[in-house]
Formats: structure tokens, sequence, C-alpha cells
């Protein structure tokens, strides 16, 4: 039986990942705890110290991070008795190859260029060190890369109105600022739609929709007593990089976002190993140059521009936030709209993947396997 090629692809990509990993456990476990949690019955964790990033509300401590990673924990946690996430982020680094690799056979890309910006994806970008290290908001972006790739391959294959939303939504409900992807997929969805069957593909992605709502205002209620979700604001109140008034997202923070994604670099010292990356990242600059190969998307034009839209609204969350990711390498939260530029690259590189693109992949991923070992014999 032939293996299809995507499967090879996240194979390869999990041996790469559990390779760099060192075997190591993450002790930032926020999921597991909030799997035992709910097994248990109720949403509050018991909260093991101070490490933990947990918000303390009404005298309990609440998990603040977007729920599903910790729905991908329950059977591990409820059947294996697993309970090193680190393990889960790995395999779930793996998928995302596959998808990605599969979302460059439906876009029609060579084989070879599918090889390098699959590369390109998993090094090139934090996907390799989030995937290795599995720490509670590492892994969060694992499964956001994941999901919004299926929902990439189902929107570029069947179209299926339901699965579309259905992956749409993991991806939300493993980092917020995804939601904003989600009319973006609604559009792509129903522009290819026979107009006698719009309504029916609008009633399939509702049928989704609304029981992913419903259950969003229950766990909110059962955490906060209230249907709207008020962990981060309540932990930027709380927090000393903060204001004990207002919102975590601010044009003030504006100008510190883009020196973070655009100017920061690393440091270069005199002693070993010589360069330095800082605490609070490196620049996709220094660390992602190959993101340029998007700017070479042009057909089909309708799918080029939702692309653009749909990152540019993911990013801009992100854009505005209070911190940049702070304990990091590169710029993990650029994991959330990097997938839609994937796809713009990958339209970019259907005639052919120029020398200029091979020489930034090149750069991209050995920045991101150098960042790996740096953080693993330095930090870790």
């Amino acid at each position: 039986m032939r293996i299809p090629r995507c499967v090879l692809a996240g194979c390869a990509a999990l041996l790469v990942t559990a390779i760099a990993s060192l075997g190591r456990v993450s002790a930032y476990d926020n999921y597991t705890l909030l799997a035992q949690a709910l097994l248990a019955g109720h949403v509050w964790i018991h909260w093991p110290g101070p490490f933990i990033d947990a918000l303390r509300y009404d005298g309990l401590y609440y998990v603040i991070e977007a729920p599903l990673p910790a729905l991908l924990m329950l059977p591990f946690v409820a059947v294996a008795h697993v309970t090193d996430q680190t393990l889960l982020s790995i395999i779930i680094t793996g998928i995302a190859a596959g998808a990605a690799w599969e979302l460059g056979e439906r876009l029609g890309i060579a084989r070879s260029t599918n090889a390098w910006l699959c590369a390109f994806l998993l090094a090139g970008t934090d996907l390799l060190w989030c995937g290795m290290l599995g720490d509670v908001w590492f892994l969060a972006h694992v499964c956001a890369v994941c999901f919004t790739l299926l929902a990439l391959v189902e929107l570029n294959g069947r179209r299926r109105a339901w699965l579309v939303m259905l992956w749409g939504a993991c991806a939300f409900e493993s980092r917020f600022s995804l939601v904003l992807a989600i009319p973006v997929y609604a559009y792509l969805v129903l522009s290819d739609t026979p107009p006698e069957r719009r309504r029916r593909a609008v009633g399939a992605m509702l049928a989704v929709l609304v029981p992913v709502g419903a259950l969003w205002v229950l766990y909110n209620e059962m955490r906060w007593g209230t249907w709207t979700d008020i962990g981060y604001t309540v932990w930027y109140h709380q927090d000393s990089a903060g204001f004990p008034t207002g919102s975590p997202f601010r044009l003030a923070y504006l100008p510190y976002e883009l020196w973070s994604f655009f100017v920061q670099s690393p440091a270069f010292v005199s002693r070993y190993p010589w360069i330095v990356p800082s605490l609070s990242g490196v620049a996709l600059t220094w660390t992602s140059p190959a993101l340029l190969l998007a700017l070479r998307a042009r057909r089909p034009a309708r799918l080029v521009v939702a692309l653009w839209i749909a990152a540019l609204l993911v990013a801009g969350p992100n854009a505005l936030y209070y911190v940049n990711g702070f304990a990091q390498f590169g710029m993990r939260h650029a994991l959330d709209f990097e997938p839609f530029l994937l796809a713009l690259m990958m339209l970019g590189s259907r005639d052919r993947l120029p020398r200029w693109g091979m020489a930034l992949i090149a750069w991209s991923v050995l920045a991101g396997l150098w960042g790996c070992w740096y953080w693993q014999t330095f930090v870790r």
C-alpha cells in the first residue's frame, strides 16, 4: 500500500520535533492540569505554585488560555494516564506539517517546492521551537497552526462548510485571535457555492458555530460568572507589565510590537556562543525572511486577497497587545497568521521557487534550528 506523501511529511516532522525535544517534559503543564480538572467535574485547577500562570479569581485558580488543547489532553490523561503535554505538542506538530504538505499538493506546487516550504514552516518559523517545548502557550500555538492549516486544506478541497468551520473553531479555541479568520472562511466557502446550495452551507456552518459559541459561554459562566471572557483583562490588571484598568489591547503598544516583529535583533558578544537572542524574542526580519515569498502570490486573485485579509485581521490583536510573547525565541505570536502567509508563499511559487527564495528559506531554517539549539542548551 502506498503511503500518502503528506503522511510521510508529517512523520518526518514528528521525528525531528521529538529529537529536538530531548525527551524533556514541560513543567508549564496548564493544559494537563485543566484536563485533570475537567475529568474531576470542575474548571478550576489545583494550582501547584507561582511557576504556573493561572488567574486567581474568587479564591480559585483558572487557566486563561483557550481550552481546546486541554480537551485534546483528555484521552491522554483519562485513558493512558499520560500527563506529558509535550508529547501532544510533538504529535500535533507532525499533523501540522502533514497538513501543510497536503495544502501544497492541493495548490499545485512542485514536490521539491513543497519540501522547501514545509521545511520553512517547521524550522523557519517558531513551530519547531514551540512544538519541542510543549509549554502551555506554545502548545496553543502549535494547535492553532495545525487546525488553521486543516481549514485551508479543506477550503482547497471539497469545501465542506461544516468541516471548514469545525477546523476554524478548533483554531480559535486554541488561540483567540483566530476567531477573526472565521468570516474569511465563510466568504470563501459561500463564494464558490452555487446560489441554490448557499442556504444549506450557511446552515452547516451555523450547526458548528452555534454549539461552539454556546459551550464557550457556558465555560465563561463557570469560570467568571459572566458570558464574556474576562480572563486576559483581569490578568492584565494584575500583571506588573500591565495596568490596573483598561484593556490589554491598546494603540499605545503598537510601536513596541512593530519593533518586536521587524527590528529586534540578537546581541553579538565576544564569548561563546557569540550570538545571543534576546529573551523577549528576535524579529521576523532576522528569523523568517523567507516570508517575503508571500508577496509573489497573484492568482487566483480572490483567494490571494482573502488570505491577506485573514493574515492582517489575525495579526491585528497581536500588534496591539501589551506583551510580545516574552519569553521566546523568534516571535511566536506570528504563528497565528503565518499559515495564511504559507499558503500565499505556495501560491506565489507554483511556477517556480526562485533561487533567492531558496536562500531565504535556508537562512530561516538555519536560524530556527540555531534558536532551538540555543534554547535547549542555555535556557532549558
